[in-house]
Formats: C-alpha cells, structure tokens, sequence
C-alpha cells in the first residue's frame, strides 16, 4: 500500500525557513481547501506536529444523505493520519476553529494530552496554549484502564485471527488470491483497533476502482461517544492517500471480533451504500489467540 499523503517530512519543512512555531499556522489555510464538508461548508483544518518532526494533516469530512455523527472532525483525521503512518505522538497542532468538546476529548486518548499545544489561527492573538487549558477538568484512559494500558498510537497487537472451517472463512467465502491482500490489510487493522473500553477491535479495507487499498482501524474514546468507525477511519486514508469521488470505492472488507458487544457491520453498510452505492461489501469475523480452542 502507497503511504497516505497529507505528511511534509522534516526536510521539506526545513526548506521554508520558518521554524515550526511559525509554520504549522501558515499552513492551515492551505490545508482547508482539502477539507470535504458538503453539508455545513464549514472547513476546518489542523496541521499537527508529530514526535518524529514530521508535519501532519488533518481536515473534516462529511457525508452527504447521513446523519451528522457519521462525520470525521479535522482533529479526528489528523490522530488517524499518525496513525496511519505509525507515529506514537502528537506534540503540538495549529487549527483553524477552537477544538469542539467533541474532539478535546477524543484528544485525551493521547499518552500526556494535557501538555499537547494547541495554537487557534482564528483567535485575534493567536498562541500556543495547552489542551489542559481547553479541558480542565477531564475525563480520560487514566479512569477506566491500568496505568500500563498502551494508549492511541501506542504500539499494540490485539492477537486476533481469522475463523477458518474446512478452509472456508466463517462467512462462507472461500479465501480467493485475490481477496487475500484486502482481508489482510483490514485484519491488519484490527488488530491494530483501539478499543479497550468495549473489546470490540475491528478494522476495514477499502479498493478503489485502481485497485489502489485503503485500511482503517476503529477508535474508541474513554467517553465512548467520540469514537471514530473503521469505516471513516479507512475514509481518512482514502481522502489522505489521493482518493477522488467516494463513487470510486469499488470494494470493502470488514473484519471484526465475534461475540463482541459492539458490532460494525449495520453501521459500515450504511455509510457505504450512502456514498459508494456500488461498492461490493464482505464481512469476516476473527477472535483472540488467546481464545481460541481449535
């Protein structure tokens, strides 16, 4: 799979001759025009600083026909951009418009979120100031996980497999070549999901019509309602990796754990018939090694 864009590596950065203070704002504008907000026409871009020194983008995606919580908020689509390139941190981020409660507090998934600098190109004094300011009095992981819990973008595997009975997935679907590289870009991420509030892991893989792959893992916030689908998640990477029309997406897997108390299924179908009405869906379901019994 190509490495998702919207990423300026530290030597790019280096070129403009302004220090990172002054770059991250200068680029927001810029990015907002990479926004896809078709029914507030509202765009919001969030240009983050990752751990590494590279620079990240993020940007608001909405769909039309679908209700609005199906939308993906710019702060949202930048933590999966890291993730998707395998940082492990956020060190500071400049953003168009105030982070909505929503995404402060999809931001205390982060490992030190507190100290995270936030910097409002809109306010009339623009500064960097600390999530901790945003949201004093937060709720987060530290409340309901142990203290070594791995937090998002923190490496962890969730030791999940594929059902298999007689060489069949438990679907019925026989393992064609061809299916192999997209069921294992989307077991891939789900195995990489964050999900440790409900042990729901899942992951997706979207094929456009170039049969270029997309993966997206599941986010789940500690205050549950943030979390982010694997559907939109895998959208991110499509938005992020060059994808054009929604229209394009021809083909998706879904692979999620059995038995769990959060399901994907209903909800991904949905968002995918609204606004790739062609694409071919397929689910397979995976449980733990640790589980297994066979």
């Amino acid at each position: 799979m190509d490495r998702p864009g919207f990423i300026i590596e530290p030597s790019e950065s280096q070129s403009t001759g302004l220090t990172l203070t002054q770059l991250l704002p200068s680029l927001v504008n810029a990015a907002k025009t990479l926004a896809r907000p078709p029914i507030s026409n509202f765009r919001v871009a969030a240009v983050g600083l990752s751990s590494s020194g590279r620079i990240f983008i993020g940007v608001n995606l909405e769909f039309p026909g679908l209700p609005l919580h199906h939308s993906v908020h710019a702060e949202q689509f930048l933590l999966t951009n890291l993730s998707l390139n395998n940082e492990t941190n956020l060190h500071s981020f400049a953003v168009s418009a105030a982070p909505c409660g929503h995404c402060r507090q999809f931001l205390q998934e982060l490992r030190g979120a507190p100290e995270i600098q936030i910097l409002i190109t809109s306010e009339p004094d623009p500064k960097f100031t600390p999530l901790s300011h945003f949201l004093p009095h937060r709720f987060s992981p530290h409340d309901l996980l142990p203290p070594r819990a791995p937090l998002l973008l923190e490496y962890h595997h969730n030791g999940l497999t594929l059902l298999r009975e007689n060489g069949f997935c438990n679907n019925g679907h026989a393992l064609r070549e061809k299916s192999k590289s997209k069921l294992a870009a989307a077991l891939e991420a789900a195995n990489k999901s964050h999900a440790p509030y409900s042990d729901s892991p899942s992951g997706v893989a979207l094929v456009d019509s170039g049969g270029k792959l997309y993966r997206g893992s599941y986010v789940e916030s500690a205050a549950f309602n943030p979390s982010l689908g694997p559907v939109q998640a895998a959208l991110v990477a499509f938005v992020a990796g060059g994808g054009g029309e929604y229209e394009e997406i021809v083909e998706a897997v879904l692979v999620e754990k059995d038995g769990t108390v959060v399901k994907q299924e209903q909800t991904a179908k949905l968002l995918l018939n609204s606004i790739a009405p062609n694409c071919q869906f397929e689910t397979f379901l995976c449980h733990s090694q640790q589980s297994r019994k066979d």
